[in-house]
């Protein structure tokens, strides 16, 4: 019993962090599409993948690539990523700003067919003349012929391999630049989800401050309340056969709607401190009066429980989604033992019991036998009649005469002597 209480308790602290991953996961979508950090991420992963730290070189070129300038609107303006110079004069190059123009997704074919068309004809616009009929054909020799021309050694050097590797398929050149390409914006991935989940940890303390979710004062309440705790863990449930939830769209209003219907001691509610009224944790059993140092002292123990729930909200929900699937499937193994004990086997059972109708005759198992009623004395009252009492010991068997121990040279009734159809007794030994 102990061991199923703690187990729905963290089934139900498993679906609080959850529903609060998807309030910050929301909260942090609405940052995203206003600040747009995607793209501001992309296009320093470009820059460094081209070094082109500065933006005034192949990074340009790519950018205002028809193939890549159609995703954004305005054109790339290099001069507005921000710079730092140091003491020795030498200059460092950050990030674009926030809420740029820049696109938040390159495909990686268009990537690789830009950076091969500006190598072979040149930057957009350069050139008028690269643009008509009389323009180079776009082929691993032009190619190969105008590397030079870029005036980039690493870069150089990455499209020869990939030219060399292509064994003189144009397609399979382009292949291993879009290779190149994402291997590369896998560290931008990086990048962007270690930022996602410190955005998300600062949001988790953020609303577990604002709506007061103090971690161990919700797991002391489930508890402590059996209703509570059963009516979060059928919640829990439903959550968990829904294969669909974490796709469902939803504001972050809903989802705050969908906390506060848990009815559990999150939140504020105003109370009286020392004479002026004041929003005190709205925690089970605290009085509406309250002098300065309980409230002070109140809010300060509410401190390592927003703690924790901002560090497990920094997990993500997709994460706590398996982990509610996992405990769920942990519980549906352990209640089933609690609600009816194991059945005794069939060698444990009584030796009394009748046998099952497919043992047949042969059965060892042996039936009781029916009790017998006590008889009375015949009405005569005969000499030859004793009663019998439905208590009393069945009369005594007589002894079996002691049998002599087995001979060991005797093989048994059962035994037949082998015959060989040669009459050679070594026939088939080894």
């Amino acid at each position: 019993m102990f061991g199923s209480v703690i187990l729905d308790v963290a089934i139900g602290m498993v679906l609080v962090f959850l529903l609060m991953s998807l309030l910050c996961s929301s909260l942090r979508e609405g940052l995203e599409g206003w600040l747009k950090t995607r793209s501001v991420h992309l296009e320093r992963g470009i820059r460094e993948l081209l070094h082109d730290l500065s933006g005034t070189g192949l990074a340009s070129d790519i950018y205002n690539h028809p193939l890549v300038l159609s995703l954004f609107r305005g054109a790339y303006d290099p001069t507005k990523i921000r710079k730092k110079k140091s003491r020795d004069g030498t200059v460092s190059y950050g990030n674009t700003p926030a809420r740029g123009n820049l696109p938040s997704y390159i495909p990686a074919a268009n990537f690789a067919v830009a950076l091969l068309d500006v190598v072979a004809r040149g930057p957009s616009g350069a050139d008028p003349g690269a643009a008509d009929a009389s323009a180079p054909v776009l082929d691993l020799a032009t190619i190969r012929a105008r590397i030079a021309a870029i005036q980039n050694p690493q870069v150089q050097r990455a499209l020869l391999s990939a030219i060399d590797t292509a064994a003189g398929d144009l397609a399979r050149a382009q292949k291993n630049v879009e290779a190149w390409f994402n291997s590369s914006m896998d560290r931008v991935s990086g990048w962007y989800k270690r930022r996602t989940q410190l955005v998300l940890l600062l949001l988790g303390l953020g609303t577990s401050v604002v709506l007061n979710v103090d971690s161990f004062s919700i797991a002391q309440y489930l508890y402590t309340d059996q209703p509570a705790r059963d009516a979060l863990v059928a919640e829990a449930e439903a959550v968990a056969r829904d294969t669909a939830y974490l796709s469902r769209q939803r504001s972050a209003a809903q989802i705050a709607a969908s906390i506060d219907s848990l009815e559990l001691p999150i939140g504020w509610k105003r109370g009286v401190v020392g004479g002026y009224r004041w929003v005190v944790p709205n925690r089970q059993g605290v009085a509406t009066t309250q002098t300065w140092e309980a409230w002070f002292s109140d809010v300060l123990g509410s401190i390592p429980g927003w703690l924790v729930t901002a560090f497990a909200v920094s997990f993500g929900a997709p994460f706590w989604f398996d982990v509610l699937n996992k405990f769920m499937v942990v519980r549906s193994t352990v209640k089933p033992h609690e609600k009816s004990p194991e059945e005794a086997s069939e060698d444990r059972q009584a030796k009394g019991t009748s046998p099952p109708p497919h043992l047949g005759a042969g059965a060892t198992a042996t039936e009781p036998a029916p009790q017998q009623p006590p008889t009375s004395p015949p009405a005569d009252g005969g000499a030859g009649a004793q009663p019998v009492s439905s208590t009393s010991p069945p009369p005594a068997q007589p002894a079996q005469p002691a049998q002599p121990p087995p001979d060991p040279s005797d093989p048994g009734p059962g035994y037949q002597p082998q015959q060989w159809a040669t009459g050679n007794p070594e026939e088939g030994a080894p």
